[in-house]
């Protein structure tokens, strides 16, 4: 091969299957992107977001220098101007209006990025703000709530044994699409299919026949926002029918009676007409469960972001618990990861940091240091003492990916200054003030410090740069050193930790600092930094391993089987039997995500987007001859926070009295600089969805299940 021609195998940054790639290059141009077959977790799997790696790199949308608004307009500015100007807007903002005044959001690729997982929380914390805000509050948090209640710790969660399972039972995910949510598992569908192949059962329960449904060995539809009362009757046949089997399990967990008298009012016939599902098909999951051997429930999307998100994901811990499938071959069991992000000394938010103060507004309680980010255009919109007049952001969209994006797009407008981190100007950072743009994920080292703590066997992997950054252009962590550096104040002691920080980074990089941390792995040896240097495509540490009580971090380090917040939650849901939460002729909104599609931010490559209309309202077809809507004609959806018109799908995919849009678009905005996504804009979810929606045990959006109306367009 000539000296030019070269291969390298990295992981891929964009999702969180962290399939293994192989990408060819001619003398530093990217040539090829391929799924690598000697990685021990993806096996050669890719995806098409993956390719779509290239497009990125080469966009010529994206900012590769810093820039300033200037009126309507961008100028192009040094990074000595740039940092000048982000520290002089943070500061201003704090000394005029006290430090509340002060918002900042990271988005979802944060945790794609090592730099970012490393630097962005100090930042946050430098800048002593109460108004701390992240994706994690529309998209999991209550799977943190629910494992922090029962493990004592938010990153204690369990994902399903898909390798050795003979039972699969799936609640409101769509992992051949997604590739595994909190649960990293590139090519599902293989695995999926395996379980089939192997006398196994799939059951996917979802209010439309999803492309994992399409693989199941059943499917079944369930009315959007009632997953918690399907659980509970699930729960209810296990305790009524004797069915429960803890095991070991039953040495080290208390609450097994508290459980037992909670779910009793909640039989299938009684829950049945709600949810959509059959009693004697509720009965039969429960039995199924709880007779299999090697069995796990799992839930993800569709449970946690509804009005009930918290007590759906403390449900299926506890289904997994009391048939003793959690922590045994074939369940639900955890990650044992070479570096471990969940530092000693209990949970790195603990029992006593959840509530520790609330939103200004609205009253809604911290997690972990942060507020539901449903709350974060009302805390920009309403006057007083505490009011935020200023923004950053890292690596994040919230206009397209927050609940009534519209509204939190004209608070935006108002702010006295906003700073991103971002290298694209898209739907939010349009109304930056500077913009800070990053390397990209094959232009800097990394290690998926998150996801192999999430993954479904044990593997570690370092991967470095594939391509060279631009001259001059800086990584993530660098942006964020400096700038924490620049703002601490308040003492020398703050100010020399964070100095210490960025100069330890500054002198051994992101792989000294990881060859450090990887000293102090479990696995000893086996995967230094020099070990994971001379295997290129990973190193295999095996599957999941039994990890309990030994990895319990509650206080007594006994499994908390019925935590008193979900308990005092239980009467909300009972309502629900009595209250439908719909009036008569109204519709529930639910999400969908595509292959083809990232979130918000992969829209502007060609190839990504080319194909068939992805953006279509599905509709039963039912509900489209009711309303006079034809396949392909044009429909005006509004709900109580505003109004969209979308392409109208007759299927009979989704169940009768649900519609369907897909979350990451609606590109169409003034001054958006995407060209390709704004020729393919589409139209956003989130105009649709409501900030008032809540989980109220948890704080996280509520999303799934959304009031709407359907007319004939006009």
């Amino acid at each position: 091969m000539p000296p030019a021609l070269r291969t390298h195998y990295a992981t891929c940054p964009l999702c969180e299957a962290s399939c293994g790639l192989a990408v060819t290059t001619d003398a530093g141009v990217i040539t090829g992107v391929r799924g690598d077959d000697a990685d021990p977790l993806s096996r050669g799997h890719l995806c098409p977001k993956a390719v779509a790696l290239k497009d990125l790199h080469e966009d010529p949308d994206r900012l590769r220098h810093p820039v300033k608004r200037v009126g309507d307009d961008w100028v192009r500015i040094s990074w000595a101007e740039a940092i000048r100007l982000t520290v002089d807007g943070i500061r201003g903002v704090q000394r005029r209006h006290g430090r509340d005044a002060l918002a900042v959001y990271l988005g979802n690729p944060t945790v794609h990025s090592l730099g970012a997982m490393l630097f962005a929380p100090a930042f946050s914390k430098a800048l002593r703000t109460r108004n701390r805000y992240s994706a994690t509050s529309v998209d999991q948090l209550p799977h943190h709530l629910a494992s922090l209640h029962a493990f004592g710790h938010p990153l204690l969660i369990p994902v399903p044994d898909l390798d050795r399972t003979d039972c699969w039972i799936i609640f409101g995910a769509n992992p051949a699409v997604s590739n595994g949510s909190l649960m990293t598992a590139p090519d599902v569908k293989r695995r999926l299919k395996g379980i089939v192949e192997r006398g196994g059962e799939v059951i996917v329960l979802d209010p439309r026949r999803t492309e994992t449904a399409d693989l199941a060995t059943a499917h079944h539809f369930i009315r959007p926002g009632t997953d918690a009362l399907a659980l509970l009757a699930m729960l209810q046949v296990i305790f009524a029918e004797g069915l429960v089997r803890m095991g070991r399990l039953a040495e080290f967990t208390d609450g097994l009676d508290a459980l037992r008298d909670a779910c009793a009012p909640f039989a299938p016939e009684r829950v049945s007409p709600v949810t959509g599902v059959p009693a004697d098909v509720l009965r039969e999951l429960a039995r199924t469960l709880a007779r299999t051997e090697r069995a796990v429930i799992y839930g993800r999307i569709g449970v946690s972001t509804q009005d009930f998100g918290g007590l759906c994901c403390w449900l299926i811990n506890a289904l997994n618990i009391v048939t003793g499938h959690l922590d045994a071959p074939g369940g639900a069991m955890f990650a044992r990861p070479a570096v471990s992000i969940m530092r000693g000394g209990g949970a790195y938010g603990g029992a006593g940091r959840v509530g520790r103060w609330t939103s200004r507004v609205r009253g809604l309680p911290e997690f972990a240091g942060e507020l539901p980010v449903a709350a974060l255009a009302e805390e920009m919109e309403t006057p007083g003492a505490g009011q935020v007049r200023g923004l950053v952001t890292h690596a994040g969209n919230p206009v397209l990916s927050t609940p009534n994006g519209a509204r939190l797009d004209r608070a935006l407008a108002g702010l006295e200054f906003f700073a991103a981190v971002d290298f694209y100007i898209n739907e939010t950072t349009r109304h930056a003030h500077v913009i800070l743009p990053p390397t990209a994920g094959l232009e800097r080292d990394h290690y998926d410090l998150v996801f192999h703590t999430l993954a479904v066997r044990n593997t570690a992997k370092w991967s470095p740069a594939v391509v060279s950054p631009a001259a001059g252009a800086r990584h993530d962590w660098q942006i964020l050193a400096e700038l924490t550096w620049r703002v601490t104040s308040g003492g020398i002691i703050r100010r020399a930790k964070a100095w210490a920080r960025a100069m330890t980074a500054e002198v051994l990089g992101l792989r000294g600092m990881m060859r450090h941390a990887l000293a102090r792995s479990p696995y000893g040896s086996r995967v230094s930094m020099r070990a994971l240097e001379r295997a290129p495509h990973g190193v295999d540490l095996g599957p999941l391993e039994p990890a309990l009580p030994a990895g319990l971090r509650t206080e007594n380090q006994r499994i908390q089987l019925a935590p008193a917040p979900m308990l005092a939650d239980l009467p909300r849901l009972a309502a629900r039997l009595d209250a439908p939460p719909a009036g008569e002729g109204d519709l529930l909104l639910i999400g969908r995500r595509d292959l083809r599609s990232n979130n918000s931010w992969m829209a502007n490559s060609e190839r990504l987007v080319r194909g068939v209309r992805r953006c279509g309202l599905l509709m039963h077809p039912a509900d489209a001859s009711a309303r006079g809507l034809v396949d392909g004609g044009a429909a005006c959806v509004s709900s109580r926070t505003g109004a969209v018109e979308a392409v109208v799908q007759v299927t009979d995919a989704v169940m009768p009295g649900v519609v369907c849009l897909p979350h990451g678009w609606g590109h169409d905005r003034t001054g958006v600089r995407l060209r390709v996504a704004r020729a393919h804009a589409g139209i956003s979810l989130n105009d649709l969805t409501d900030d008032h929606r809540l989980d109220a045990l948890s704080g996280n959006a509520a999303f799934n299940g959304t009031p709407v109306r359907a007319r004939a367009a006009d």
